[in-house]
């Protein structure tokens, strides 16, 4: 079922049919999961303790035994039930197919629009123009491999199509194609044969014809070909051979937001795109939100809300020009403009920042099952949260989302190789790095963040509350919320039954309204009150049989009950910088316990 929702993730805006149908399949797998955990639990129960202690441990849960096994048949029944009311119901039409090019090409950037890009624009001219030359002898040679990389809606492709529109009349033939998801050598080369206007029959030529009339019609000649929006450095690697580089001067541009295919670039002509400066930004933002007015600047009464504004961007230039665009139909009031900034702040990025969200979304579906999971859990931490890796990995490792792909591979090295990923993908941003190189920070942008929240909040992985008390709050089915505030009254009342991971980071809460939700929250597997205030553990937390992970990280506790040693299934411990002085000798019972941190006389201690 988990495989099943990861294909489908990309066909579910094909029809109404399609969506209604993957959220049911989600909401039986979370519920199989359930009674799944509740099962694994009893049996390990009845396996501890002497025969007779087993026999009364059968005989008591004989009762569970019947109802999780009526639940899965209910289950069942459902899904035969959905999957044959999709099947009478669904409209029978081709799979719609995304393009991401399809979106940037309506929102055209003229030459006066573009901010920022000089220095790189600069770097890139003098790469490309043959014979333009720096004295470095990559110059001189007869073909050369050029790549920009960076997050998505860094600016990659505004800067190379602005380049390659100011040399490409240097060359005898220029092409730009844009590389999808799913791209197939043949179609790729389907494409740059028509884009270099090669006299052939595209749609019935062998590939094999194919690719010698490329190399035939581009020997001897400077060309300049542009790939634009790689996935896979396999893209390039399977048709590389077809292009001729001996008696020709070629140049090929390649664009990324990965980091493995920028790698492919000739020694060091690569570029990492970076956001903008705050000036930049600032120049970027105004020309969009007052480009009807004659001296393109921010009135005195805005500049307060355009700095929130810019805040939140980042200097992510697609974020700045969606909400300058969005703004520049708006009438020019704190009022307006504030409604707009509270959307925003309300995870609205579909509303606000369609082009953005829609390039986004297309990274978050690329991403495999599991590190998807991971990334979304990243998402669900406080704006500009700092991510350590440690503590990160322990937490993924905690929720089940990394699994051994060999015997020699311990979950850490597949949680750090994870990691490693989603900053190679420039979804998550390196704030520091060890003395040995490896990564120790980093941090989601916040754009990216909003339309990661969104994602986790439609799957139903997971929502952040805020604490307010205005507006409903349903958790029903939720699997992990963040709280942010330390008003829990109406989450404590929601009876968060489904409830796997709680993250409090509220400075004093009140623990009385955290018991209720540990009570109905049975199934948790990760409570992390790290920075509360608080000074004792509710006892509700030493009945929760599935929790891996319990943080009390800067908090006031002082001392742990006998009964934690009850936590049998207990993988993480983190008292770091609490105000504990022993640990009970229970703690030698959590025969699972693969981490255990303390601060020992202000120092910290594992």
């Amino acid at each position: 079922m988990q495989a099943y929702l990861h294909e489908a993730e990309r066909f579910k805006d094909t029809d109404k049919t399609t969506s209604i149908f993957v959220g049911e399949i989600r909401t039986l797998a979370i519920q199989i999961e359930d009674v799944a955990d509740e099962f694994t639990y009893k049996l390990e129960d009845c396996k501890h303790g002497g025969f007779a202690c087993k026999a009364r441990k059968r005989l008591k849960h004989i009762k569970t035994w019947y109802r999780l096994a009526a639940k899965f048949q209910e289950i069942e029944a459902k899904l035969e039930d959905a999957n044959r009311r999709k099947k009478y119901y669904t409209v029978r039409s081709s799979p719609a197919t995304r393009s991401v090019s399809q979106s940037q090409a309506l929102h055209f950037t003229r030459d006066e629009d573009l901010v920022g890009i000089e220095e790189n624009k600069g770097k890139l001219v003098e790469w490309l123009i043959p014979g333009s030359g720096d004295g470095d002898d990559l110059e001189q040679s007869s073909s050369k491999v050029t790549t920009v990389w960076g997050m998505p809606g860094v600016g990659k492709t505004t800067l190379v199509d602005h380049v390659y529109n100011t040399v490409k009349l240097d060359f005898d033939a220029a092409a730009w194609v844009t590389v999808s998801e799913s791209y197939s050598p043949e179609d790729l080369l389907k494409k740059i044969a028509t884009e270099f206007r090669i006299a052939v029959d595209v749609a019935n030529i062998e590939m094999r014809v194919l690719a010698k009339s490329i190399h035939n019609h581009l020997q001897g000649k400077k060309y300049i070909l542009v790939m634009d929006d790689v996935w896979d450095a396999h893209a390039w690697l399977e048709i590389r051979k077809v292009f001729p580089t001996s008696n020709c001067t070629c140049r090929f541009v390649i664009t990324s937001r990965k980091y493995e295919v920028s790698c492919l670039a000739t020694g060091d002509h690569t570029i990492h795109l970076e956001p903008l400066k705050a000036h930049h930004s600032w120049v970027l933002f105004c020309k969009g939100a007052f480009w009807n007015d004659v001296d393109q600047q921010c009135p005195p009464e805005l500049q307060e809300l355009a700095s929130k504004f810019l805040a939140k961007c980042q200097g992510l230039p697609i974020a700045i020009a969606c909400i300058g665009r969005l703004l520049s139909c708006k009438p020019q009031t704190p009022a307006e403009w504030e409604n707009v900034y509270r959307g925003l702040d309300s995870q609205l990025t579909k509303d606000v920042m369609p082009d953005c969200h829609m390039i986004l979304k297309v990274s978050l579906e690329d991403l495999p099952y599991d590190l998807k999971n991971c990334f979304l859990y990243c998402a669900l931490l406080p704006e500009d949260y700092v991510l350590r890796r440690k503590v990160t990995t322990r937490q993924w490792i905690a929720a089940g989302f990394i699994r051994g792909k060999e015997e020699n591979n311990k979950l850490e090295e597949v949680a750090e190789g994870y990691l490693t990923e989603l900053v190679n993908r420039s979804l998550l941003k390196v704030v520091e790095r060890n003395h040995l190189g490896r990564l120790k920070h980093c941090r989601m942008h916040d754009v990216i963040r909003l339309v990661a929240l969104n994602k986790a909040k439609e799957e139903r992985f997971g929502e952040v509350y805020n604490g307010s008390s205005a507006g409903a709050f349903s958790v029903e089915g939720a699997r992990r919320i963040t709280v942010l505030g330390e008003n829990l009254e109406q989450l404590s009342r929601s009876g968060a039954t489904h409830l796997r991971v709680l993250h409090v980071f509220g400075t004093y809460i009140n623990t009385d309204l955290l018991k209720p939700i540990l009570t109905s929250s049975k199934l948790m597997s990760t409570l992390d009150l790290q920075g509360t205030r608080i000074k004792m553990l509710p006892s509700e937390v030493f009945n929760l049989f599935n929790l891996r992970y319990l943080g009390i990280r800067d908090t006031e506790i002082e001392s742990l009950p006998e009964e934690v040693g009850r936590l049998q299934n207990l993988e993480v411990l983190d008292a770091s910088r609490s105000k504990l002085t022993y640990f009970p000798n229970n703690v030698v019972r959590l025969q699972k316990l693969r981490y255990l941190m303390a601060s020992i006389d202000g120092s910290q201690g594992a």
